[in-house]
């Protein structure tokens, strides 16, 4: 019996390199994917030897280019290869007054978090479809419900995921495939650590704590995921308190010292 084949984004750290462990450990093989080839071919030898996993392909890709998932997906085929489960964790954000922010940068981020993901998920749910089983995993985040003043960009491409997840988990619930949001808070990544992004004034979870939310919401087939308790009420809080409130409170806590 062939074992069941996940494409995780990001994969050289954080959130992907975790979701590549414990797929491993699960019996998938692996199709790494991110910019540094050095962290995926590491991160390749450790599941080889630590899971025993009998393909694990690295692909090198920039997100941040527009035609990178069409790159991705041609790699995929030339390999022979049918993608299970699709993880698209690849995402950045900036921080900062929008108009002092650097176009480019913000098209980039607007390309990794939203653009290819979306193109992604166009490349390989069809192939689930016509298996009638698998799925995908969004990473967004806590930022998808609610603006995040400075920042604009980063809290409207994961409101963008976090939609998008739901609505086709509607339309492929009934054909065997499952689509899942996984939102996180702060969590201990190098996402706080570019120097574009405010640390967190929040409890900080793990990687660990992010990806098994993740995976048991997708055995669940949980459209929506939210990861930690914490979070969990501050979302709550967020749907509840006039939406004039809540922008306040989120300037005030993400304003730049400028």
């Amino acid at each position: 019996m062939s074992r069941p084949v996940a494409l995780v984004t990001g994969a050289s750290a954080g959130i992907g390199y975790e979701f590549a462990l414990q797929l491993a450990a699960r019996g998938y093989d692996l199709i790494l994917v991110a910019r540094r080839r050095e962290r995926l071919d590491e991160l390749a030898a450790r599941v080889r030897s630590e899971h025993g996993v009998e393909r694990a392909d690295v692909i090198v890709a920039d997100l941040s280019d527009q035609g990178a998932a069409a790159v991705v997906a041609d790699e995929v085929a030339q390999r022979n290869l049918a993608v299970d489960l699709l993880v698209n964790n690849a995402g950045f954000g900036t921080h900062g007054r929008f108009e002092k922010l650097a176009a480019d940068r913000e098209r980039d981020e607007i390309n990794v978090n939203v653009g290819n993901l979306v193109a992604l998920t166009h490349a390989f749910l069809p192939g689930m479809l016509e298996r009638g089983a698998g799925g995908v995993i969004n990473v967004a985040s806590t930022a998808s419900f609610q603006p995040v003043p400075y920042m604009a960009v980063y809290g409207a491409t994961k409101a963008f995921v976090c939609s998008f997840s739901e609505a086709l988990h509607e339309e492929v619930r009934r054909r065997g495939v499952r689509v899942i949001a996984l939102c996180p808070g702060p969590t201990a990544t190098e996402f706080f650590g570019t120097g574009h992004v405010l640390e967190p004034k929040a409890p900080i979870r793990t990687v660990r704590d992010v990806v098994l939310t993740g995976l048991q919401a997708y055995d669940a087939s949980t459209p929506v995921a939210i990861d930690g308790l914490f979070n969990k009420l501050l979302v709550f809080f967020s749907r509840t308190m006039p939406r004039k409130s809540v922008l306040a409170i989120a300037a005030r806590i993400m304003g730049p010292n400028d």
